[in-house]
């Protein structure tokens, strides 16, 4: 049965359930006007084409705000967070990211967790669907190939996203499954083991690294998958199956796959500032990114995460938990004695993606500095819109552009990239990988880095300009920075939450409590006095892995096996 069909009959069944009658059988054989039809993207080459592509983005099953906001891989940018699943970041309204916070997700319970599952099969199926009619169509070979490997990189994505969220899933392979299809065919629901997905999903990788073109064109749009961005997605996805939580790779195999990107000689560090990076398109540190043109913006975020003394929503908070693990600007914790850290003025001489990260009390932003202090300051409680006061006493700076208003900004907003892969990230997955196979200062064979010396490249950007690593760091040294590199590069950018459970931390993490600050404004300065921002943070064993949805059990027959404790 073809998606025509499957839509016909669920429309007759909907028409019967209202009890019209006397309609002609021609009526329901009648073409829907508000879709391209099969039969078009069977034939027409340029339409099936602009199927291909619309792959990138479509298959969300809800979009939540209405408004097409919500991204094609991952979550991106919404209105509350994947930071705010973490020790990043509370999202100020909830919007169920508490129900993860406090450990309360359940199989029928999942909140804005739970599309993952059968938005990502849904879009398996759309993918093995057009490589079936890719077959059939008139079209060049070696275009035929391209898209081909484009396919496999879309699904490979799907199936990273389902990996990391549920552990081992369901292999479709090439199928398209349909409703005419056994459906209670136990094979269909066999979850195959980690490894056996990780060593799918990068073999479908290395074809598409193959096939795909190295740069984009005029024939080869940006923002479709290249050579660079198959490689990349291979380089985390052998990260993460190497990792204590997978144990399903070699660190080995992961230093091979980061030091393939590298090898293209394509990718570098952006000199154009760090918190230029997130807000520009043109980026050699750009691997593989989301574009948004005048008419297709997403959240518009300087109004939903900006002070409410700006006028702003104030969204997604930071957590102190996360402010409190940027080290100095000279590289020394703050618990350090000898950092130079000040309790009165505590964020003087930190780390400076810090206040490229995070709007704190006294930070420059939009024509005056921000003012979270009580008593009277203006993005505290006892400003205007004061229902949307921080509850950590931070806002988010990170991906906030000042040239868009905050005040009606509707249409004229919301323009910057989502960044799915850039070149610091693969750095930092080298060295973590080239760590724990060989230590910090050997440099592999084929390879021309040691993992001190990848970190350093990323520590030395050039607005950053923090302290080079030391040679001589013990294997244990090197891992602790290797993480502090992680937090503070990658903040914000869906990494934490991922990385914080695939080394098997979460249990220490997760657990401590959202923690934020009270300025109080004084005659002589200001006072910074701990609170708790969130109670209730919980994380158990069980919460390494989503719950695979009730309804999707259910539909199965109970044949659908659940993740362990739910």
């Amino acid at each position: 049965m073809n998606n025509k069909s499957i839509y016909i009959s669920l429309l007759g069944l909907s028409l019967f359930s209202m009890s019209i009658v006397g309609c002609k059988k021609e009526f329901l054989n009648v073409e829907p006007t508000d879709r391209i039809s099969t039969a078009a993207i069977e034939t027409d080459t340029a339409v099936f084409e602009a199927y291909v592509t619309n792959r990138y983005i479509a298959s969300r099953l809800q979009d939540k705000e209405g408004d097409g906001s919500s991204p094609g891989f991952g979550r991106g940018f919404e209105y509350s967070m994947w930071s705010s699943f973490t020790d990043e970041s509370i999202y100020n309204n909830d919007d169920a990211t508490w129900l993860i916070q406090r450990g309360q997700l359940a199989p029928e319970n999942l909140g804005s967790a739970g599309v993952y599952w059968g938005r990502s099969y849904k879009s398996i199926r759309e993918c093995n669907y057009a490589l079936e009619v890719l077959s059939k169509i008139s079209m060049s070979a070696a275009h035929k190939k391209q898209l081909v490997a484009e396919l496999k990189f879309i699904k490979a994505f799907r199936y990273q996203d389902l990996i990391r969220n549920y552990g081992g899933v369901v292999l479709m392979g090439d199928k398209v499954t349909n409703l005419t299809d056994n459906l209670q065919d136990p094979a269909l629901f066999q979850r195959a083991s980690i490894k056996e997905c990780i060593d799918y999903v990068a073999a479908q990788l290395d074809q598409a690294a193959t096939d795909l073109p190295l740069d984009n064109s005029s024939s080869w749009m940006v923002g479709r998958a290249t050579k660079g961005a198959a490689l990349a997605l291979k380089s985390r996805l052998l990260l993460y199956a190497a990792s204590p939580l997978y144990n399903a790779g070699t660190w080995q195999a992961a230093v091979t796959a980061a030091q393939a990107v590298i090898s293209l000689n394509k990718y570098g560090i952006y000199t154009g500032g760090y918190g230029n990076l997130f807000l520009t398109d043109q980026s050699n540190e750009i691997i593989f990114a989301r574009l948004f043109t005048k008419n297709a913006n997403h959240t518009h975020l300087e109004i939903a995460n900006g002070p409410n003394g700006y006028g702003g929503w104030g969204g997604n908070l930071p957590m102190q938990n996360l402010v409190d693990d940027y080290e100095m600007a000279n590289g020394k914790p703050i618990t350090d004695p000898t950092s130079g850290y000040d309790s009165n003025e505590p964020y003087k001489g930190r780390d400076p993606r810090f206040a490229a990260t995070i709007l704190y009390n006294g930070a420059a932003y939009r024509e005056r500095n921000v003012e979270t202090f009580i008593p009277g300051g203006k993005d505290s409680k006892d400003g205007i819109d004061n229902w949307n006061t921080t509850k950590t006493g931070y806002y988010l700076k990170k991906f906030m552009n000042n040239a868009y208003p905050l005040q009606n900004p509707w249409g004229n907003a919301g323009f910057q990239p989502w960044i799915y892969f850039r070149y610091a990230e693969i750095l930092l997955n080298y060295a973590e990988a080239a760590n724990e196979a060989y230590g910090p200062d050997a440099v592999p064979a084929g390879s021309t880095l040691s993992a001190r010396q990848a970190i350093n490249m990323v520590r030395a950007r050039p607005d950053v300009n923090m302290p080079a690593l030391a040679v001589g760091l013990t294997q244990t040294q090197m891992r602790d920075a290797v993480r502090y590199e992680r937090r503070v590069e990658l903040a914000f950018e869906e990494h934490r939450f991922y990385d914080v459970r695939r080394w098997k931390i979460a249990d220490v993490t997760e657990n401590k409590p959202a923690a934020g600050v009270i300025v109080t404004k004084t005659a002589t300065g200001f006072t910074y006095t701990p609170k708790v921002a969130l109670d209730g943070r919980k994380f158990e064993t069980k919460h390494y892995w989503f719950p695979i949805p009730r309804a999707e059990i259910l539909a199965s027959g109970g044949k659908l096996q659940q993740n362990p404790g739910y």
